[in-house]
């Protein structure tokens, strides 16, 4: 399939996550006075859509409180910059299992499962204008647990978000989160055309090597928009790539700690680097207002 590069590229930063970052750099925020001034320097730097998760503030940890959401909502919306809000709708659903010999019962550490309604209850409460939809169920790395999203739970979800009047970025990691991801707009439970993101390189998800990734670009539907990311030390290189195959790109503390070897990275530092590389490919950066447009999307006012 030829390449067909794209030329009007908007950058999403993934400012906080919820992997165990939080002692690995200085940088990561963790209160939601923080994420907001984070994500909001990151959409000065040239980012047009800012992906948000929580954490404790005191320890960091993975969070789903409802009040910190709409703490990090309204900062970010009262803020002198336009910025299309995401926020993760992928907490609640986390497994982990006992040893080998006795899997079950489950294990009360790191174990997480809640109903769908309960995954977007936030989602509900704040309205962002995108929130994500994680298509499919993995083993994942960074604990030994399982990234559970059955088929069940994923429709549920997805007409919820249909319903809100918020736009779902469909988060592949591999090939047949795409597959499935296509049934469900093939059902009506999402509206086409849809956004996605291609997670690259996440354990055990799809590798970041660039025959991967062009399947999983050639899996994408024509009229869908699509973005990009690799995890680590090929951030960077996932950019260009990106836009060379007609994405888009995602860069952020999420995914990448690292500015250089050595040197750790504030969301705005990757925000600014990845938009010099995609200007130095002779591509433009796109701001909010143009996402919104091509994404159909509708500015949220902030609460009076």
């Amino acid at each position: 399939m030829p390449l067909t590069m794209n030329k009007d590229v908007f950058i999403t930063c993934a400012v906080t996550g919820s992997g165990g970052t939080q002692d690995r750099s200085p940088h990561v925020p963790r209160s939601p006075e923080a994420i907001a001034d984070s994500a909001i320097a990151a959409a000065r730097a040239g980012a047009a859509i800012v992906h948000c998760h929580v954490r404790d503030p005191e320890t960091g940890a993975p969070s789903r409180r409802l009040d910190y959401y709409r703490e990090v909502t309204d900062r970010v919306r009262s803020a002198d910059v336009d910025v299309v809000l995401n926020l993760t709708a992928g907490m609640g659903g986390d497994i982990v299992f006992g040893d080998p010999e006795h899997p079950l019962p489950l294990q009360d550490t790191g174990t997480d499962m809640i109903g769908a309604s309960a995954r977007v209850a936030h989602v509900a409460e704040c309205l962002p204008e995108i929130c994500t939809l994680d298509c499919g169920t993995m083993n994942f790395a960074e604990a030994d647990y399982v990234m559970t999203n059955t088929p069940g739970m994923l429709t549920a979800m997805g007409r919820m978000m249909t319903d809100l009047g918020v736009k779902p970025e469909i988060e592949a990691f591999d090939t047949g989160h795409l597959w499935y991801a296509k049934q469900l707009v093939a059902d009506g439970v999402l509206e086409a055309p849809a956004l996605v993101q291609l997670c690259m390189g996440v354990p055990w998800g799809a590798p970041d090597d660039l025959n991967t990734f062009m399947a999983m670009v050639n899996n994408v539907p024509d009229d869908w928009t699509f973005s990009a990311f690799g995890l680590g030390r090929n951030q960077m290189a996932y950019v260009a790539a990106a836009v060379l195959a007609g994405g888009n790109v995602r860069v952020g503390l999420e995914d990448n700690l690292w500015l250089e070897k050595g040197v750790l990275a504030e969301n705005w530092q990757l925000v600014e680097r990845a938009g010099t590389i995609i200007e130095n490919m002779g591509a433009r950066v796109i701001g909010a207002a143009e996402v919104r447009e091509k994404l159909g999307l509708v500015k949220r006012a902030p609460r009076s």
